[in-house]
């Protein structure tokens, strides 16, 4: 997709080959147009799972992704490594350790999907999350 109208094409393709959900995938324009991406879902009535949680918190339904306050956190403590003069091809890559799924009861009900209960009780509301959390 290169532009925002790309993004309504998607959409009614979707409609058109009657998808049973949608899924994004993370860059910048996704990340850009995210609000325009969850009006659209919503309105599709078709359960979304997007890769970042901010998706989330402007009225997506779920997102399966890395904690990135950790991944701040964890950039940080390389950043003061370089900084105190370790080389960065020294230092090993990581992989994040803890993976969150989040879930919007309210955008469910909008769509009329019923989240199991054993669903759930694994995910986190996106009002009960924070970057202190």
């Amino acid at each position: 997709m290169h532009a925002p109208e790309d993004i309504d094409s998607a959409f009614r393709s979707a409609a058109r080959e009657r998808a049973g959900a949608i899924m994004t995938l993370s860059g910048g324009f996704t990340g850009f147009y995210r609000s325009r991406i969850v009006t659209l879902a919503t309105k599709s009535r078709r359960p979304a799972m997007y890769n970042n949680s901010s998706f989330v918190d402007v009225g997506g339904l779920m997102s399966y992704a890395s904690d990135q306050w950790e991944e701040f956190r964890r950039a940080a403590v390389y950043v003061n490594k370089i900084l105190k003069g370790a080389k960065p091809s020294d230092l090993p890559v990581e992989q994040p350790t803890k993976l969150e799924l989040v879930m919007n009861l309210k955008a469910a009900k909008k769509i009329g999907l019923i989240v199991p209960p054993n669903v759930l009780a694994r995910a986190i509301g996106s009002s009960n999350r924070s970057p202190e959390s």
